[in-house]
């Protein structure tokens, strides 16, 4: 099967990304655009998809923040402004003015498969509890910087980066 040049989840994410920064483009829903880049940037951030974005969240959520997505969301946050405060900054960066940074996380979610997502399991295994807590932090941080990521991103399409942050 031959590949095409931008059908993945990077070219996915530079697509919508040019779709919604150029308004006159043709046939383009800017709210269907707009969910499928917040989608993939999600996903691109998610090397193991099903088992990182579904399978963890559900047992942390059940284990931890009491079924309570607020409690978990503002954990995140928290650790953004704190314990990850000083890479946030370079979370966001991005010094491609014409594309997004995409294709930097989609090899930083490909690193983490092979350090961490598929690190010392076999196939056919069942992921238990070790894998679990040993996961759920990087699972946590990559939901913090795909979150921090889209906002760049949003920033960009829209306009906000260059209006001063109120301190």
């Amino acid at each position: 099967m031959k590949g095409e040049k931008d059908m993945c989840v990077v070219g996915g994410i530079n697509n919508y990304t040019a779709a919604l920064t150029n308004s006159s483009a043709p046939l383009v829903d800017p709210t269907i655009s707009l969910m499928f880049l917040a989608h993939f940037v999600g996903d691109v951030h998610q090397p193991l998809h099903r088992v990182w974005d579904l399978d963890i969240i559900e047992k942390a959520m059940k284990d931890f923040y009491n079924d309570d997505l607020s409690i978990m969301t503002h954990v995140i946050m928290q650790n953004i402004t704190e314990a990850w405060s000083e890479e946030e900054r370079e979370w966001e960066a991005c010094s491609s003015r014409t594309k997004t940074c995409a294709d930097k996380y989609a090899m930083e979610s490909a690193q983490l498969a092979c350090d961490v997502a598929y690190a010392g399991v076999e196939q056919g295994s069942i992921l238990g509890d070790d894998y679990f807590f040993s996961t759920l932090p990087v699972v946590q941080k990559r939901i913090a910087q795909g979150g921090v990521r889209l906002a760049a991103i949003l920033n960009k399409i829209f306009g906000e980066s260059s209006k001063p942050h109120s301190s």
